[in-house]
């Protein structure tokens, strides 16, 4: 996966690290040169000191060929043009960090794929979004020692047409994950799910799990 980060701040080179962790093709960009050394000496990631809402900046960074990018400059406007730029380049996948809310229309306008608040901005959460994109996190237990999550069951995947006992009893399926619900779009129904439930494709479940589980519990359900 290649991904393109505007933006080197904390977050952004936080993302960058984690990224580049799991092992994907990052190039950062970022106006502040001092910024683009240190992130440098840290992580030794590729670094493009320039303006991410000019088209030869995000060409130098390989644009055409990016499957991911996230904007996270510190002024909306600017996200906004390196959506439109991106959009114009169909890349597949464009992340912003909104800071005022009142731009949300303005962003969803530019083709944005994912507007993520600022004020919840966290690299973990960023990452999901990349890897996971069926994962959405309702609310935090216990601080961050646990979540409610929601996942889509995406078509053909291994889980659907099994209940819900068969698969908690799975030896891969984290034990201390638990189903609370699952709402069925094309019904409009949701139901509070016992052994006997069954899952389908485009079910939306909602599970509870310590947060080091969320990701297996994720891959374990999204598997085809």
């Amino acid at each position: 996966m290649y991904i393109i980060i505007a933006g080197a701040g904390a977050v952004g080179g936080g993302l960058a690290q984690r990224m580049m962790e799991n092992k994907y093709d990052v190039v950062v960009i970022d106006e502040d040169e001092d910024i683009c050394d240190r992130l440098y000496a840290r992580i030794g990631a590729v670094v493009i000191n320039g303006d991410a809402t000019q088209i030869e900046t995000l060409q130098e960074a390989g644009i055409e060929k990016a499957d991911v990018l996230v904007a996270l400059m510190g002024d909306d406007s600017d996200n906004i043009a390196c959506g439109i730029l991106a959009k114009s380049f169909n890349v597949p996948k464009i992340m912003v960090g909104m800071r005022n809310p009142a731009y949300e229309d303005a962003y969803k306008l530019a083709g944005v794929t994912s507007i993520l608040r600022i004020a919840d901005l966290l690299t973990n959460e960023i990452v999901m979004e990349i890897e996971q994109p069926e994962v959405r996190k309702v609310m935090n237990i216990g601080g961050e020692k646990g979540k409610i999550f929601m996942v889509v069951i995406p078509k053909k995947a291994k889980v659907a047409g099994k209940n819900v006992e068969s698969i908690t009893k799975n030896s891969k399926f984290p034990s201390q994950c638990v189903f609370i619900a699952v709402y069925r779009s094309k019904k409009g129904t949701i139901s509070f799910p016992r052994g006997d439930q069954i899952i389908d494709e485009g079910d939306e479940v909602f599970l509870i799990a310590p947060t080091d589980d969320i990701e297996k519990t994720a891959d374990f359900l999204t598997a085809k």
